[in-house]
């Protein structure tokens, strides 16, 4: 049996764009129980924005990185193209992720995207730390997209741009 049947067993399922039924407080409580020290550690230093490959890092999450990365580098490169009035046909994503909507839907399919990447990988990891890892990158695009708070961000571009709306 692999090491972490028992937490992973305790999960409940994540779904997209849905509130958890689980905070990443108590996530990490039962990380620190049920895991080494070392993979403790990984997962406590998780997050989904950082690239940097260090040679500790499972395989997994070393893949992880690398399509964050490619991701990010394609949306520069479309982005400076779409600037100077020239296409650019990313090719760690479908263009059509980016080219039509406002800027909170194009947020929000990229992490769906991401999203999407992570469902994948994670089919052949039940219960290793590779499922844990994908858990908590999970919960970490939940928390994104929990931030998006369509009066909040009407206040702020208020106040930013002094305009009465």
């Amino acid at each position: 049996m692999d090491k972490y049947f028992y937490i992973t067993s305790l999960l409940p399922i994540l779904v997209f764009d849905k509130q958890p039924d689980i905070t990443v407080d108590y996530f990490m409580t039962e990380a620190e129980k049920w895991t080494s020290n070392r993979d403790f550690q990984l997962l406590a230093s998780l997050d989904l924005g950082d690239v940097e490959v260090h040679s500790s890092d499972p395989k997994t999450l070393k893949e992880i990185k690398a399509t964050e990365l490619a991701i990010r580098n394609d949306l520069v490169a479309w982005r400076r193209e779409k600037r100077a009035g020239r296409e650019h046909k990313p090719t760690a994503f479908s263009l059509s992720l980016v080219k039509e909507g406002n800027p909170l839907m194009i947020e929000k399919n990229l992490l769906k995207f991401r999203w999407d990447v992570l469902s994948e990988k994670e089919l052949d990891h039940h219960f290793d730390l590779e499922a844990l890892i994908f858990y908590r990158l999970k919960l970490q695009i939940l928390q994104r997209l929990a931030q998006f708070d369509k009066e909040k961000g009407l206040e702020k571009y208020k106040s930013m741009y002094k305009v009465s709306i």
